[in-house]
């Protein structure tokens, strides 16, 4: 059996999928690169798969998805920088891009350092698009084209989502290729993460686990809409375009793999599906929407991973609103897997 894993893109919405990571590498007492034969990644996915699949510079070992989550409670603001002059001078990223990506491309070198896309310890491929070729591109650890390729590049071309940030110009191959965030075509890689590891593992069964950033359920009004010309629907146009292939690659995949796929996802009626809204609150609702999620879907994942079970045959899905509550399941069934770093992951300071 192969295991593949897929994470959406959603900005600092990415924190939900990290933390379902850290929890799963803690039940099951390995690193998501042992775990996986392929990750694959959009945009904040992107990034994710990409960190989780590299050695920790100085360090003989792969970063653990505790790690990742830091960039998401402590450098999201350098990430997404609230600047009056830069978001008067863009309109809100409607006449520039909405935010600098010096911040971003100081977190990534921070993060990926000089390491290529072939130094990754398992494999590993991410998301992109072309607007000059007007073709996707994929960066694939194990592919040539690829292979040269420093992860940081990959990574910041993942994460060039239009309005927010510009495209990032990478060289592949002796040609120079001007990127942005391949949500554009597929925010949820799930199917073509399948497709990927079909190719890759042709006789072997495979088993899917998709990661979502949250689902969005936000309505826009059709008073509103109504009246939209190319400015009003900018930013909706691309919530839509995101939100729908997300939901249309989940029914595709529940066709071809059945039992062989799960996906986790939560709606965001608990806090802010704005993709850069990276205030302490929202980070914290975030954070306890992804504990609520695992908590209610903690005998589906470790039963689909092949975790032993822990004592969990009595565990009910569970509807908790409260840290507590999830503590207290978790603690009692699964060896407090949630640990002491709870409140630090929830009091964001």
């Amino acid at each position: 059996m192969r295991y593949v894993l897929a994470i959406d893109g959603g900005g600092i919405r990415g924190i939900i999928p990290a933390l379902i990571l850290k929890q799963l590498e803690q039940l099951s007492g390995q690193a998501c690169c042992e775990m996986f034969d392929l990750m694959c990644g959009t945009s904040t996915g992107g990034m994710l798969s990409l960190g989780l699949s590299l050695n920790k510079p100085g360090e003989a070992r792969p970063f653990t998805a505790a790690e990742l989550v830091h960039i998401y409670q402590h450098r999201g603001k350098d990430i997404f920088p609230r600047s009056l002059l830069q978001g008067v001078a863009s309109v809100g990223g409607l006449a520039d891009e909405k935010y600098s990506s010096d911040g971003l491309e100081s977190v990534l070198a921070e993060y990926f350092g000089n390491a290529t896309m072939q130094t990754a310890v398992t494999d590993v491929m991410v998301t992109s698009y072309d607007i000059e070729a007007r073709e996707p591109f994929f960066f694939k650890s194990w592919k040539t084209h690829s292979q040269d390729v420093l992860m940081r590049h990959a990574a910041r071309a993942t994460t060039a989502a239009p309005t927010y940030f510009e495209p990032a110009r990478v060289c592949i191959n002796n040609t120079h290729r001007a990127l942005i965030d391949g949500g554009v075509f597929m925010n949820n890689p799930a199917v073509s993460a399948y497709v990927e590891a079909k190719k890759r593992f042709p006789n072997e069964a495979i088993k899917v686990l998709s990661l979502g950033t949250g689902e969005l359920v936000r309505s826009i009004p059709y008073e509103e809409a109504k009246d939209w010309g190319k400015v009003g629907w900018a930013l909706p146009a691309m919530s839509c375009m995101f939100d729908g292939v997300s939901d249309a690659a989940d029914h595709q995949m529940q066709v071809l793999l059945g039992d062989n796929y799960l996906r986790l996802q939560t709606d965001l009626n608990d806090a802010d599906d704005n993709m850069d809204n990276v205030t302490d609150d929202n980070i914290q609702a975030l954070s306890t929407l992804a504990y609520n999620l695992v908590t209610e879907n903690i005998t589906a994942l470790t039963t689909f991973m092949g975790i032993p079970a822990c004592d969990m045959t009595v565990i009910a899905p569970l509807k908790s609103d409260t840290v507590t509550t999830c503590r207290k399941i978790v603690d009692e069934k699964v060896g407090n897997a949630f640990d002491d770093e709870l409140d630090d992951e929830l009091a964001v300071t």
